[in-house]
Order: C-alpha cells, then structure tokens, then sequence
C-alpha cells in the first residue's frame, strides 16, 4: 500500500511553471492500470486543447475552471467532475483568481 501527500512529490512544469503536474500514483508505483494526477493551474493557466485515444477522469479539488471542447464551453468549480472520452478534444483553463487543482486519472499508458 503506498499512502503519501502531494506535498512530498515534485512536480513537473510547464508552460514556464504555469501548470503544474503531480503524478501521485503510477507505473513507477506498479500500480496495474491506472495513472492518478494532480494538475495545478495558475491564474489564466491552461492545458493545450489536444486529445488522445485514452479516456479521462477528472475531479476539481479546487478552483474555477472552463472546460473547453467539441461541444462547447463548460464551466466547473470545487466538487465538479469530468469524463473525456477516448479521441475527444478537450482543455481546461483557469478562469479564477486562484490557484485551480484538479485530479486526473488515465490509464497507465496515457502516463508512459
């Protein structure tokens, strides 16, 4: 069993430490098939609007967040969750005026 806090893991950066990345349990952690991410969006931050042939699960921990994508504008707060289906265009964009935190989980490929 692996019990931890996002504080004791580094993250990645990108888009010059705009967003953020944690990955809290994954391949490295042998877990089987699923990869569990804490992304963190600075104020007016944004993931690329891309897609991929993995699904999404996504849960806001905090924060305003718009979620863009084929079908239109969406936008979510603390206790919001989100399902990207496989191919599906998507982004999320920090709209508040504070640091937005979400959890994602793929599955372990969408890690690698």
């Amino acid at each position: 069993m692996k019990i931890g806090t996002y504080k004791n893991i580094q993250p990645e950066s990108f888009f010059n430490g705009m967003v953020l990345k944690r990955v809290l349990i994954g391949p490295k952690d042998n877990s089987p098939t699923f990869a569990m991410r804490l992304f963190t969006l600075k104020p007016g931050a944004s993931t690329p609007y891309h897609s991929h042939d993995w699904e999404h699960e996504v849960f806001v921990v905090d924060g305003k967040i718009k979620v863009k994508s084929t079908d239109g504008e969406t936008v979510v707060e603390k206790g919001a969750f989100i399902f990207v289906q496989p191919n599906e265009e998507h982004q999320f964009i920090n709209i508040g005026d504070k640091l937005a935190h979400f959890i994602c989980v793929v599955p372990n490929r969408g890690e690698q």
